[in-house]
Formats: C-alpha cells, structure tokens, sequence
C-alpha cells in the first residue's frame, strides 16, 4: 500500500505524521471521501471545491489542488482495486499543544482503500444527539468526527448501519455520514442546509437530477414519510429499509428506485459532473 504525504508518495510503513499535527491533538483539519471506480475518482472537481470551503472555514490556507489532483491520480494507480474509499485529509500541520497553530505548512495526506458496493436497501436509527446548526463548523467536512463515531456505533448496536439526527430545534438533519431523503405524497424533499446538514457531493447531484426540494422538516417526518433514502459517496442513493423498529413499505418504493435509475445513469456518463 502506497500513499501520498506531504508531496510525495509513500510505502504506508514510511510515512509519518508527527504527534504534534493539529488534526490529531485537536482534529484540526478538513477531509474529502470520493468514490473510485477501476482507478477514477467520482467528482472530482465538486469534492475539492468542498475540500476549499472546508479549509477557509476553518481559517487554514488555501489547499493546493493541483496537488490533491496529482495526489489522487498516484494513490489509485499506484493502488490498483475494482472499487475503493479514496479519502483526502488536510490538516493544520505542526502546531504547539492546544488550539493554537504553529507556523508550519498544512499537512496533505491521500490515501485509498479497497471497498465494496453497498446493499440497495439498509436500516436506520435516530438518536437523541442533535447537530449544532449555530456551530463554528457546521455544514463544514472536518475531521472532528468524535460524535459521528459514537452515534454510528449505537446505530450499528442496533443493527442499522446509520444514525440519523435532528438539529438543535428538532428539525431533520441528517446522518453521521450521510444526506437523507424523504418522499411525501409522492414528493421528494431534503432538508436544507440551514439546517446544519453537510453539503453532501451525492446530495446536490440527486436535488439536481431528480428535482428534490430543500425543505425544512420535523424530525418525526420520519414516522410519516413514505420513503426515505440516505445518499453518500459511497452509498450514492441507498434505500431505507427500517427506521428504529418501523418497516418501511417495500423497498426502494417507486420515488427511490427512480432517484437511483437517474443517478446511475447520470453518473455512468460523467465522472466528474
């Protein structure tokens, strides 16, 4: 295995991030996950546009995308797989002990790993913790993922792969790692990024594609809606089985099979739309 740190690849042995990297002591830094298909990123162009966003909220500089191009492109030919996580982190670098930054340059790291297609259906839980649509970072891809982690794994005692949460004032979010989707009467919405949600790459593409409107929902609009789906890099647009004990009807219902004809068929030609 083969990454690339800091302007160079590197045999994953050699390569070292000191213990002193902002985005360890603190989680000061920002993150990108692409999907790869035989050796090609997905969206390329609309994931490092987020990757810039991310770093200016967070006041870190300007990320050289000619490099994470260059970094991207050497970790998936030097790591040849059918299907992989291509995950892109960009830190704060060397810094003294504390949230304060050092002077030293951001630290770049790319890396992949082999993956597999997600189910077309899957189970999810909601959970009791909110996301802060007020934060510094909301709506920002950091790598501060400590509740993500938490929230994910009572999700996954459950036996649902996802958590799905509500913002401070009881409205729809979205999951640890994911967008979600609900259809009423027939309609598709999302909930909009005020809410705090990310700005998810797969998200956009389906409110684009499938003509999903951004509206401001309940968090119970989940013990209603018809449908829901979950949409990710990975998952692109994924079926909602079972919301805490609730069977959904058959799915992917009518409205969700039809988001994922159109992705498929729009993301099968265009790899960087």
């Amino acid at each position: 295995m083969r990454i690339w740190l800091d302007g160079a690849l590197r045999d994953v042995d050699d390569a070292k991030v000191s213990v002193f990297d902002h985005g360890l002591t603190v989680g000061d830094g920002v993150f990108e996950t692409l999907k790869a298909e035989g050796g090609r990123a997905f969206a390329l162009t609309r994931h490092l546009e987020r990757l810039t966003r991310s770093a200016r909220g967070l006041g870190l500089p300007d990320p050289d995308l000619d490099e994470v191009r260059r970094a991207c492109a050497a970790v998936l030919e030097a790591n040849p797989m059918p299907f992989g996580r291509l995950r892109v982190t960009y830190t704060g670098g060397l810094s003294p002990l504390g949230s304060d930054r050092g002077d030293a340059a951001p630290t770049l790291v790319a890396a992949v790993a082999e993956s597999v297609r997600r189910p077309d259906t899957t189970a999810v839980l909601r959970v009791d913790w909110v996301r802060n649509e007020r934060s510094a970072v909301a709506g920002l891809k950091t790598t501060s993922y400590a509740e993500n982690v938490v929230a994910l794994a009572a999700a996954h005692r459950a036996g649902a792969s996802e958590a799905l949460l509500a913002n401070t004032v009881g409205r729809l979010c979205e999951g640890t790692g994911s967008n979600v989707f609900v259809v009423l009467d027939g309609e598709l919405h999302t909930p909009p990024l005020a809410s705090g949600c990310l700005a998810g790459i797969t998200r956009a593409l389906v409110v684009e594609w499938a003509g999903a409107k951004e509206t401001d929902l309940p968090f119970d609009v989940l013990e209603r809606a018809e449908e829901v789906f979950l949409t990710s890099s990975l998952r692109d647009v994924q079926a909602v089985l079972r919301i805490d004990g609730r069977e959904l009807a058959a799915a992917p219902g009518p409205v969700t099979a039809e988001a994922m004809r159109i992705f498929d068929a729009k993301a099968g030609t265009d790899l960087d739309p």
